[in-house]
């Protein structure tokens, strides 16, 4: 018997020195939004089960996409596990810059990610990044202000109908806004938003011949009805607010409507950050009546650069924050109104998040953005807000800087999209698409 004990203490010793003796520090690049901050407190649950630590470093959303985008194409080594999207992962796991996920376990039931989502993050049929949470987008307004203007929001409201209700709910001796836009410059803060509502008015980047289409009556109408809108109603210094910016003037209360990620829904609605908790309705994106709404799709998702010298301890951190028990310890601790939405079939079929009043227009958004038809008139690329393409990304930032100068009074609309049509036809012919 004595033996029997010293021989099982002796392994016991030995499986806790090997452990240990593998375990990594992972060092993850991500984006500042709720969602990211809250799975970094909830990190010590990974490492508990596997002994594995974590370094954050968390940046603003430009200045993530152009720190990960630096450190991939110069292999510079910096992270093990980035935070991307739906833009950069398939062109990135095209050019073999990313670790495939096509060996993920069992447990983790990969085959239970949105189909939308799956295929938004893989290049050729293999998965090169797992979504943390999907998105679309839509609206968000106070159903007090709503009320008290005299209207009524329709389930799938034209841009008409959202403007004259921006109008009526604005109080500007009160500090309130009818409506909150992004207007930042980037290509994936107000030059996201831009682009989906523009397809709702029946524009596009491109034409089949990768000619731009900036000099397109469709642009000049979606540039004027923002501006003039976002004039009428909006906030002083719009030209400057992105996601955040937004977020907090629409907790604080100062916002009639908010159109923008479906993720935004939950910490409108939690009462510990939000004053107007209690009177948030929702709806889909506007249209115009051509077909085309004017929500996008994407995924904030997490993928391992390749050369890491940590890749299994990624692969385990990607399994851990992406998984069904990751969304069921987050539900145990803050309610399932605070779930990563978005990412799992799994978690729409769960009558308790079904309850939550977001959880189907969330999904509803979802499904009726298609990336492969994202235009009025055909176009030659795949993607709602952006254009899956290595070029688009430098191209619509400097777009989107244009853009963000009209709306701070700098430049007329007509010069904005002169110069946006320039430079993206020459872009595109050193590019050899022309």
């Amino acid at each position: 018997m004595k033996l029997r004990s010293v021989l099982r203490t002796a392994t016991a010793v030995s499986l806790i020195a090997g452990s240990a003796a593998y375990a990594e520090n992972i060092v993850i690049a991500t984006v500042n939004n709720g969602d990211m901050i809250r799975m970094q407190g909830l990190t010590d649950d990974f490492t508990s089960k596997t002994g594995h630590t974590v370094e954050w470093v968390t940046l603003e959303e430009n200045v993530l996409r152009q720190r990960v985008t630096t450190d991939i194409t110069t292999k510079g080594g910096a992270f093990d596990i980035m935070t991307i999207g739906m833009y950069e992962t398939p062109i990135w796991g095209a050019n073999g810059w990313l670790v495939p996920l096509d060996d993920l376990s069992e447990e983790y039931n990969v085959d239970d990610i949105l189909p939308a989502m799956a295929g938004g993050l893989s290049h050729d049929g293999t998965l090169y990044a797992a979504p943390f949470y999907g998105e679309s987008s839509m609206i968000m307004y106070r159903t007090d202000l709503m009320e008290k203007a005299g209207l009524e929001m329709p389930e799938a409201p034209t841009w008409s109908f959202v403007r004259e209700a921006a109008a009526a709910m604005t109080d500007r001796d009160n500090d309130i806004n009818g409506i909150c836009l992004r207007g930042k410059a980037g290509w994936g803060e107000g030059g996201a938003f831009i682009t989906a509502m523009s397809n709702s008015f029946g524009a596009r980047w491109f034409d089949m011949d990768w000619n731009a289409q900036f000099d397109t009556q469709p642009w000049k109408d979606t540039l004027e009805f923002y501006v003039g809108m976002m004039n009428e109603s909006g906030p002083a210094g719009y030209a400057t607010n992105g996601f955040n910016e937004n977020l907090s003037l629409f907790q604080q209360g100062k916002c009639g409507m908010w159109i923008d990620a479906t993720v935004a829904a939950s910490f409108v609605t939690n009462p510990n950050d939000s004053t107007v908790a209690d009177s948030v309705g929702f709806a889909l994106a506007p249209d115009t009546g051509l077909g085309k709404r004017s929500n996008w799709l994407w995924a904030w998702a997490l993928a391992i650069p390749a050369g890491t010298q940590k890749e299994g301890a990624a692969k385990e951190f990607i399994e851990w924050a992406t998984s069904t028990d990751y969304i069921e310890l987050v539900a145990s601790k803050e309610g399932w109104a605070n779930v990563p939405p978005g990412a799992r079939t799994s978690l729409y079929e769960n009558p308790n998040y079904m309850e939550v009043p977001f959880a189907k227009m969330t999904l509803d958004s979802i499904l009726s953005a298609d990336p492969n038809n994202s235009t009025v008139e055909e176009s030659p690329y795949v993607g709602v807000q952006f254009a899956a393409i290595p070029e688009f990304a430098g191209i619509a930032t400097e777009v989107s800087q244009e853009f963000s100068a009209v709306y701070a009074g700098q430049q007329s609309i007509d010069e904005a999209l002169a110069k946006a049509q320039a430079l993206t036809n020459d872009a595109m012919e050193a590019a050899g698409y022309r």
